[in-house]
């Protein structure tokens, strides 16, 4: 061995987790290590550049900043620096500047990889737990932009400002004023906010604005002592706080409001105007929803459609995270049906009764990606009688289903659409047909419960979908035998590893030497979170929201909800990034990943998600089928 890897060897041999070692191995890295040298005030890494080097100082001194520029530490002889970037997609986390004269060795990537799976020590030093590797590359991804992390609350920077709706026009204005602000939140104190409301967004009952004042009372001469129960907006579109920023924009273009009342466990805590949101705005997906509203024809939506795939491979090449993509598709995909329900009705006139027209599975979950097909339903008033109502309800399904056809959002394979006349039910059939389903879960149940126990109404009347909701999630709770029959359907698609942790790959077909990403990813780990919900109550939709409500009641072993958020995180987006790739090549977008097109890296992490996903589904396994459950 040479002097100079001699003297390195037995400088490293002093820290963790060089120390821990076999003498061999230190020896083998010793003599890869390559020397650096930067004076005082150099710049050693910038943020986001690519890094190949895990980082040891030798002497001297070197600062770590944020992205933001804020210091985030300063290390010494011994210290280790780089390792962030090293454990995700190989881009500096840390930006990194030599305080004083400093000697660093530089350890190469390929032997901080070899030695992260070969020894253990040395791996748990950089490796919290079993899964932090995974956790380290979601968490840091979503670092990379605000609107994937940042939550409607974070705009409120005031406490919430309402008045009584018995309050004056007069008293409101006054209040407004004395508070500088351009909206008011309209609240009832004596109605009560409970656990599980059928048809109540609690105690906030109305907005007004400075514009309401203006055109409501003083341009038409109202009384000033009018209650402000008479001039404020009740057709409000709240949001809760655990929103993410990007979904109230998205919901303010797409329906062209400029106030979002905010309500926390149904309770007001605020409103968020547009202007709150400006310094968040993501232009591309946003402006391709408030150019789609103004399109005028079919026609127009099936031309407009085609910037679709731009948007997305953009939103990628922006490092934004799954549920923000998933979210950004799912409403755009939900604004193209509440145009062409528009459109519909403008064509067959009114509706002959109310209706709910309700988008079904990844699109209701706000899970929707690019290549998707259509999942929809029809529920309509209990006055519907089929001779009199049933042609316009006829044509007003097809003329939506085939326009989304045209859109690129292609007719499905099942028939699960309100064109079909069997997914056009009255409000009381629904709710018939979804608790024979509970109480009588064959086969044919537990397939349709999947698709249709995810819903959300687009267009009409969409308080029916979140009974609707409440009603499945009340009934699927006291139910054990149908959460049983769940769990059973739950197994059926499996994560693709074998024996001894590598990828099972399809072996025939078009699509062979490959993994279908969703069928045996994303699709089971969904799968999975659906029946936690249904065990729990929850009425939410989208799987990330359904773990915070599953994570709430502590039915799983500690850390592991945070473990199933990595996991499908980290799927979810190497599925994203496999259908961007694709467009960029000019292929046809699927869910078929050859891990051969995977680093060394990334093909690590996904057995790791993966391998969470197979011990949940043991766990899945545990809880649900036990002999009890199924009497």
């Amino acid at each position: 061995m040479e002097v100079e890897h001699q003297e390195i060897a037995n400088f490293l041999v002093a820290y963790p987790p060089f120390s821990d070692l076999p003498q061999e191995a230190l020896h083998k890295l010793a003599s890869q290590v390559e020397v650096g040298y930067y004076r005082a005030g150099s710049g050693i890494l910038e943020y986001g550049e690519q890094i190949t080097y895990l980082y040891v100082i030798r002497s001297g001194a070197v600062e770590l900043y944020r992205r933001s520029g804020e210091l985030y530490n300063r290390i010494s002889t011994g210290g280790i620096f780089g390792q962030r970037g090293l454990l995700m997609n190989r881009k500096v986390r840390f930006g990194a500047q030599s305080l004083e004269d400093t000697l660093v060795y530089c350890i190469p990537v390929g032997i901080f990889d070899e030695y992260c799976d070969v020894y253990e020590a040395f791996a748990d030093y950089f490796e919290a737990d079993d899964n932090a590797r995974l956790k380290i590359t979601v968490s840091e991804q979503a670092d990379s932009n605000d609107l994937t992390t940042a939550k409607v609350r974070k705009l409120l920077l005031r406490d919430v400002v309402y008045v009584e709706r018995n309050a004056t026009v007069q008293q409101a204005a006054q209040v407004m004023a004395k508070e500088h602000v351009s909206s008011l939140l309209i609240y009832d104190p004596e109605k009560p906010v409970v656990e599980d409301p059928d048809e109540d967004d609690g105690q906030v009952v109305g907005l007004i604005s400075d514009r309401d004042l203006r055109t409501k009372v003083v341009a038409e001469g109202l009384n000033y002592q009018t209650p402000v129960s008479e001039i404020m907006s009740t057709d409000l579109i709240i949001v809760d706080s655990n929103a993410y920023v990007f979904e109230a924009m998205m919901l303010m273009l797409r329906d062209n409001v400029h106030h979002l009342p905010v309500v926390h466990k149904r309770k007001p805590i605020g409103v968020v105007a547009l202007s709150d949101i400006l310094r968040y705005e993501s232009q591309s997906s946003l402006l391709f929803v408030r150019g789609l509203m103004d399109q005028q024809s079919v026609e127009d939506l099936s031309s407009y459609a085609k910037q679709l795939p731009a948007i997305f491979t953009r939103m990628v090449n922006e490092d934004a995270n799954s549920h923000m993509i998933g979210s950004a598709m799912s409403i755009i995909g939900k604004t193209f049906k509440h145009k062409l329900l528009e459109l519909a009705e403008e064509k067959l006139g009114p509706p002959p009764i109310p209706y709910c027209f309700i988008a079904l599975g990844s699109m209701a979950r706000d899970e929707q990606l690019i290549v998707t097909d259509q999942d929809n339903a029809l529920i309509l008033d209990d006055s519907y009688q089929p001779a009199e109502h049933g042609a316009y309800f006829e044509k007003l399904a097809k003329f939506v289903c085939d326009g989304l056809a045209n859109c690129g959002y292609k007719y499905c394979d099942g028939g699960i659409m309100a064109s079909n006349p069997a997914w056009r039910l009255t409000y009381s059939q629904w709710l018939a047909q979804f608790e024979d389903w509970i109480e009588n879960p064959s086969p044919e149940a537990l397939l349709n419960s999947s698709i249709f126990f995810d819903l959300e109404g687009v267009w009409g009347e969409t308080k029916w979908a979140e009974k609707l909701t409440a009603f499945i999630s009340k009934k699927a709770k006291s139910t054990p035998k149908f959460l049983a029959a769940m769990a059973h359907n739950a197994l059926r698609r499996t994560p693709p590893l074998g024996f001894f942790n590598g990828f099972v790959l399809e072996q025939d077909g078009e699509h062979r030497r490959s993994m279908n990403i969703k069928r045996r990813g994303t699709a089971p780990l969904s799968d999975l979170v659906r029946v936690h919900a249904l065990g729990v109550g929850s009425k939410k939709q989208n799987s990330f929201e359904r773990l915070e409500d599953i994570d709430e009641a502590n039915i799983l072993p500690k850390g592991k909800v945070l473990d199933l958020q990595a996991a499908l995180e980290y799927i979810a987006i190497m599925r994203i990034r496999h259908q961007a790739w694709q467009i960029e090549q000019g292929e046809k977008p699927d869910n078929s990943l050859p891990p051969e097109t995977l680093s060394d890296f990334e093909q690590r992490n996904l057995k790791e998600a993966f391998g969470v996903l197979d011990k949940a589904q043991s766990f899945l396994k545990f809880r649900y089928q036990n002999k009890s459950m199924m009497k």
